[in-house]
């Protein structure tokens, strides 16, 4: 479905192992995010996110959310919802991650420097956008992640409309259904995306999960 993408120059930093990084969430800090660099990190389990004190930290959590693809919970409003909406994927990625970056949400972590790095990662073919949209052609919701192999790393996603961020969601399952393998990576399980069937797996569970989606 999507283009070939274009491996970056590889990064000039090492990053560690996660299984041998001790017993909390965050197992690297400092660093770069070249696209080199950001990828080598998803490749081995890790993402980054800004620490408090404004640090570039790499984070590989204990306890990972992933949602099976074959377990997705759709409610019948959802279902309804699915009918309400038209989803594109990759049609207006600059609009999904500026929405996502909205300082106005709560908990808002995507600076400029976030953003930056994953829509150079975007234009190289490794990020990749899902849209949602009214039936008068407005952008309502959506969400972005990381494509490697059968992996799908979950970023952001937003909602200006019901359920509209999780029928971006719906779609990308139904896309990633087809291959039993494939991995859908969210990072931590909130109570939103736990009611969408997000389960928690260990470390190490998860670093053997990621290989074998990793070997396409």
């Amino acid at each position: 479905m999507f283009p070939e993408p274009i491996e970056p120059p590889p990064s000039r930093f090492l990053l560690p192992d996660p299984r041998v990084a001790g017993g909390d969430d965050v197992v690297a800090v400092g660093g770069d995010l070249e696209p080199g660099t950001v990828l080598q990190a998803y490749r081995r389990g890790m993402f980054p996110m800004k620490l408090a004190d404004g640090r570039l930290g790499w984070w590989s959590p204990l306890r990972r959310g992933v949602i099976p693809v074959d377990s997705l919970v759709i409610s019948r409003s959802l279902r309804r919802s699915t009918r309400r909406y038209t989803v594109t994927f990759d049609v207006d990625f600059e609009s999904v991650i500026e929405g996502c970056a909205d300082p106005a949400r709560p908990h808002g972590w995507i600076d400029s420097e976030m953003r930056d790095a994953y829509t150079r990662l975007h234009r190289l073919g490794w990020v990749h956008s899902v849209e949602t949209w009214s039936d008068d052609g407005t952008l309502v919701g959506g969400l972005y992640g990381v494509a490697i192999g059968r992996l799908f790393a979950g970023e952001s996603m937003f909602h200006r409309a019901v359920d509209a961020s999780k029928v971006a969601l719906v779609a990308l399952v139904e896309l990633m259904s087809a291959h039993p393998d494939a991995l859908l990576d969210v990072q931590w399980v909130t109570p939103h995306l736990g009611s969408l069937g997000a389960v928690e797996v260990g470390r190490d569970e998860y670093i053997r999960m990621l290989s074998r989606a990793l070997e396409v």
